[in-house]
């Protein structure tokens, strides 16, 4: 976590764009409504709001959602990433939304904005120092060259 403050104007509007993203989420069984925007390398904004659920598991999170909007899109390579909630926070992404997020941009810069404008800043790197990465490489299959209990990292 960076202890700096980011500097106002590059997160502006990706601000507000989570922000109103965070108006759509449907959230009926938490109430903790999240917006996302993500920047891409080429400039575009993506925004999201999480969707719930009632088989819980089968939620999105808004993070996840604005990167699968961005892929779709075509993007692959991503700058900064705003997570809004005026319900909690500032929340950072989850486990899962680390890893997702890591598959397209270790190196990704993330506002949290939670209720009352509280803000913190982190890299993503910090937050999951060592993502999975799977290489396709045979030695790293299950069982081939792998000791019982060790992962699958490239």
């Amino acid at each position: 976590m960076r202890s700096s403050r980011p500097k106002e104007n590059e997160w502006q509007k990706l601000t507000a764009s989570a922000r109103a993203a965070s108006r759509k989420a449907y959230a009926p069984y938490s109430d903790l409504r999240v917006g996302a925007a993500l920047e891409s390398a080429r400039g575009r904004s993506y925004s999201a709001c999480n969707v719930e659920n009632s088989s819980l598991g089968l939620t999105v999170c808004a993070e996840r959602a604005a990167l699968f909007r961005a892929v779709a899109e075509g993007e692959r390579q991503f700058l900064r990433l705003v997570i809004y909630s005026p319900d909690a926070g500032p929340l950072p992404p989850c486990g899962a939304c680390r890893q997702v997020l890591a598959e397209f941009c270790p190196q990704l810069r993330i506002l949290a904005v939670g209720r009352g404008g509280i803000q913190k800043q982190y890299d993503l790197a910090e937050l999951l120092p060592d993502a999975f990465r799977w290489s396709g490489d045979d030695s790293q299959r299950a069982g081939e060259g792998a000791a019982e209990g060790e992962g699958r990292r490239a």
